[in-house]
Order: C-alpha cells, then structure tokens, then sequence
C-alpha cells in the first residue's frame, strides 16, 4: 500500500473502527474486522480506480467484511436495558462488578451525554440490520445517498425506506422510554446508573445544560432525534471518556436479557 493510502487509513481509522463498533458491540470483534479491512484494502489497493472516496471505498470493505458476524446477530428487544437494570437491581455481584469496570475511567465521572450516546446504540440494535446501517451512515457518519448505495449495495429506494423507517422507529422508542423526554418513561437506566456511579455530584445540575434535555418537553420529534444525533455523532464509542464502561455493558446486554428472562 502506498504512504498516501496508509495515511488516509489512519485517517479515518477510527471513524470506521466507531461505525463498525456501533453494529457488532463487540470490541474484540470490531478490531478483528478492521485489522482484516486493513489487509483487504492493502490486496485489493490496485482496483481501486478513485471512482468514489477512499473513505467510501474503506467502509464497503469493513462492513462486508463484517457481514458474517452481523448475520449471526439477532435484533435486540425494545427494552433490552430495562433487564440488564433489573438484573444489577437484583444482584451486588452486579452492581460492584460494575463499578470495578467503571473504576478503570480516568476521570471516575459518568457523563449524561455518553449515556445518551449508549441508550442510542441500544435503541439502533433493535432496528432492522439494513435501517441500522443505513441510519449511521448517513445520520452519524455524513455519508450521501450515493454513496450508502455503494457501502451497502442497496438500491436508492431501499436506502430512502430504510432511513425514512430508521427515523419513525426511533422516535417511537424514544418518546416511549426516555426519561429526559417523556418524564414519564419507563426508562429509568439513567437514574440508576447515576445514583450507583455518581452519587455525589449533583446530576441533575448537570443534565439541564445539555440542549436534549432543556428542550425536552418540545413536541417536535424530528427536532429532538436531531438533537440525539448531534450528541452521538460527537462521541467515539472506542475511544471516549466512558468507552470502558458503556463498552462492557453493550457486551453484556444481550446476555443479561437472556439471564433475566431465565430468573423470572
């Protein structure tokens, strides 16, 4: 590969890391998958003929190439976060194994806005896999129409349904659950994650400071998605301030639904 390409590989390295992260929730799985995008872009470097971006290039390599571990996954239930939450309600083996995790952050603070960012990657797993990918390439990583149909080999019309359904079915799950909007939402991960991690700092102070939340109660739904996503496309889910912690509980989530419908 020639010093030109290995610089605009690392360029966008951890935008592509970030992306592919948000759909497999994997750590491991997301650095398996970039390390072989790697190799397969250094092979295949001579049929690239510069007819679209080498960004958009590198993303239609990373996720065929994560295609196999994506098919395998199942789309995650509606409240997937309230059985992890009753689960650690349930269990001190829980809650302190979570704050060993949370304990490895630098700063010991769990910010409002990396949760906000969690809840939405949550939310995006229970969508159908093409409206996932669709929704983050065009809404959080600013790709255009053209070249989603690219990326993804969809026709327009897919990539147009599928964002348009993208949309509608978050705001639908958000305005259900979350508790900065609907005060009463059955969401209530925020709060309690808060009080196990944060109990001294006054969150509340905090959490009137982010646009989200002041304008909350605003009837506006495509208003406040755009808001969310403005949230989430300023954070890097590998690399942020609570990476550790929120990466540990996206690993975990689908085997804490698993454990918790088992219990009960």
């Amino acid at each position: 590969m020639s010093n030109q390409y290995q610089i605009e590989f690392i360029k966008f390295k951890n935008e592509l890391s970030s992306f592919i992260f948000r759909l497999l929730t994997n750590k491991q799985d997301t650095e398996d998958v970039i390390q072989d995008t790697y190799i397969k872009v250094f092979e295949k470097i001579d049929s690239f003929k510069g007819q679209s971006s080498f960004k958009t290039w590198m993303f239609t390599i990373a996720l065929n190439t994560a295609k196999n571990k994506l098919n395998k996954q199942k789309r995650w239930v509606e409240n997937t976060q309230d059985y992890g939450a009753d689960l650690h309600s349930k269990s001190e083996e829980l809650t302190s194994r979570m704050r060993v995790v949370f304990e490895q952050t630098h700063e010991k603070d769990y910010e409002i806005k990396e949760h906000i960012n969690y809840c939405f990657n949550c939310i995006n797993k229970t969508l159908l896999l093409k409206q996932q990918i669709c929704l983050l390439l065009k809404e959080v990583y600013h790709f255009k129409i053209s070249e989603i149909m690219e990326i993804t080999a969809f026709t327009e019309g897919i990539v147009k349904h599928s964002l348009a359904d993208a949309r509608k079915n978050m705001i639908r799950i958000f305005n259900n659950r979350c508790s900065f909007i609907n005060k009463k939402g059955i969401c209530d991960q925020c709060t309690t994650l808060k009080g196990v991690l944060n109990p001294s700092q006054n969150e509340h102070i905090k959490a009137q400071k982010i646009k989200l939340v002041k304008e909350g109660s605003k009837k506006d739904n495509e208003y406040l998605l755009k808001l969310r996503l403005e949230i989430v496309k300023g954070i890097d889910p590998m690399n942020s301030k609570n990476a550790i912690l929120n990466t540990y509980m996206l690993e975990n989530a689908e085997m804490w639904v698993k454990d918790s419908i088992e219990k009960k």
